[in-house]
């Protein structure tokens, strides 16, 4: 379960980082859009993803990470940007690749994420 929790904050900091830089600024109801999830179910998690310290919502409800959130942003998106490319790449559908990278940059540990990139920038991308 712990698990499953982790890639959960993980999606929604991703999500917002995505959001951030699409349109300058994040609401929940953004985030619910983007998701495919209900106000109030996103509503639950940014109180989660507050009180963790990853994001901050000033008082008219704009979303904001904190330099933890954004970190983890990052390090998912980056993963979900080299495997997307990668596995599109290698022929794969995109709609594909972006479901299997959304799976990939989870789970994978970070010592193989770097063997897994210094590999495709020595030997290309496909």
């Amino acid at each position: 379960m712990k698990d499953r929790i982790f890639e959960s904050k993980e999606n929604y900091l991703e999500t917002i980082l995505i959001l951030h830089n699409r349109n300058g600024e994040v609401r929940s109801i953004d985030i619910a859009s983007e998701m495919g999830f209900s106000k109030p179910y996103v509503s639950i998690a940014m109180k989660n993803l507050r009180e963790e310290g990853c994001i901050s919502v000033d008082k008219n409800g704009y979303i904001t990470l904190t330099d933890e959130g954004r970190k983890i942003a990052e390090r998912v998106y980056e993963r979900h940007l080299l495997f997307t490319e990668w596995l599109t790449g290698l022929g794969v559908p995109e709609e594909i690749a972006v479901e299997d990278a959304c799976r990939i940059e989870h789970d994978l540990s970070a010592e193989s994420f770097s063997a897994i990139k210094a590999y495709i920038k020595k030997h290309g991308k496909s």
